[in-house]
């Protein structure tokens, strides 16, 4: 590569990564959806194709491990957790019974202790690369601690409880438990690592007038610290709130819509169809997460149409399966911005 063509490479790379004074809602970032799954076994899927194959496919993606991830250069993640106080809730799943006898799956006994679990569905799609949150949460410290510059991450978390045909109940997400979530991340990644409703909020009466006053923190004011999220539907926040009023002294924002005191982050997972939406949740201050491809779709067609939506909207934080080419399937369908990077100014908020 000749001088000239390494200097446009700089200048582009510098055009596309948050500049110096940008504050945390000014950027856009590519990261993962259900970040933490790792391969099926083949049995399982072949046993799910015959069942529902529509859905089987909607199961056919892995991830690399998140420290991978984030070497790449992605900036969200999303964590689906699983209550279990007592242990042992998922020790046995039924997929099992599909792989060959003296198959060890938990070779740590992990799912036994008490905890959040960390899997994506009981029983049938639990290979993930940390049964347990706080092993995902360590790792995270980890990384974080040995890449202490680094642009601040998203975490989303889904904390699951709903049943699905022919698989154990899960425990149900009371208040309380969804308040374990806040004390496992305080525990096993820190304080010290953690942007809060308390932080944005400052001297504001509420959170979302906070937002509305453009009171995000300057991107290199929070560089090695990750933001938390509740993506959950109203009723299941409700219950958080109950034991986190006004967010205060919380780890987790949350997914409510836009009047409520609490409101800052919301998660608009259809580009397409809420695109000028969208746009305008972001002129107005809000951080807004949306999605590039689900269920496999986009990836097994190669259709970018989603994914360019999503970068039109304003969108700071863009989900997919595919940041690489799925290995599972043929396909060149991978989501990223230029010269391959996954972070970039905000287009809606840096316009000249």
């Amino acid at each position: 590569m000749n001088y000239f063509k390494i200097l446009i490479l700089a200048v582009l790379l510098v055009c596309c990564i948050p500049s110096f004074g940008q504050k945390l809602n000014e950027t856009q970032v590519i990261g993962s959806h259900n970040s933490y799954k790792s391969a099926m076994p083949a049995p399982i899927l072949e046993y799910l194709n015959k069942i529902n194959p529509t859905a089987a496919q909607t199961l056919e993606y892995v991830h690399l491990p998140l420290s991978e991830q984030l070497n790449l250069g992605l900036r969200n993640l999303e964590l689906d957790v699983f209550h279990d106080p007592m242990g042992g809730k998922y020790s046995n799943p039924k997929a099992l019974e599909m792989l060959p006898t003296g198959t060890i799956f938990d070779t740590k006994k992990e799912l036994e202790e008490p905890g959040l679990k960390l899997f994506h569905v009981q029983d049938l799609d639990v290979q993930s690369h940390h049964l347990l949150f706080k092993n995902a949460l360590l790792e995270l410290k980890s990384w974080s601690d040995q890449n202490s510059d680094h642009h601040p991450i998203f975490v989303l978390i889904n904390a699951k409880d709903g049943q699905v045909p022919m698989t154990i109940s899960p425990l149900s997400f009371t208040g309380t438990a969804l308040d374990s979530i806040d004390l496992e991340v305080r525990t096993y990644l820190g304080m010290d690592k953690l942007i809060t409703p308390d932080q944005v909020r400052g001297k504001y009466e509420s959170l979302e007038k906070a937002v509305l006053a453009g009171n995000w923190p300057k991107i290199d004011a929070v560089r090695g610290k990750f933001l938390f999220v509740l993506d959950e539907n109203e009723e299941k926040i409700r219950r958080y709130l109950g034991e986190k009023p006004k967010l205060k002294n919380a780890v987790l924002f949350v997914n409510l819509k836009e009047g409520n005191p609490e409101a800052g982050f919301r998660i608009i997972n259809d580009p397409i169809s809420n695109e000028s939406y969208i746009q305008d949740l972001v002129r107005k201050g809000y951080i807004i997460r949306t999605r590039a491809d689900s269920d496999t779709k986009e990836a097994r067609t190669g259709d970018y149409t989603k994914f360019e939506k999503a970068k039109a909207s304003g969108a700071q934080v863009i989900s997919t399966d595919y940041y690489v080419p799925s290995s599972l399937f043929p396909s060149d369908y991978s989501v990223n911005f230029e010269n391959k990077t996954f972070e970039r100014a905000n287009p809606i908020l840096n316009q000249k």
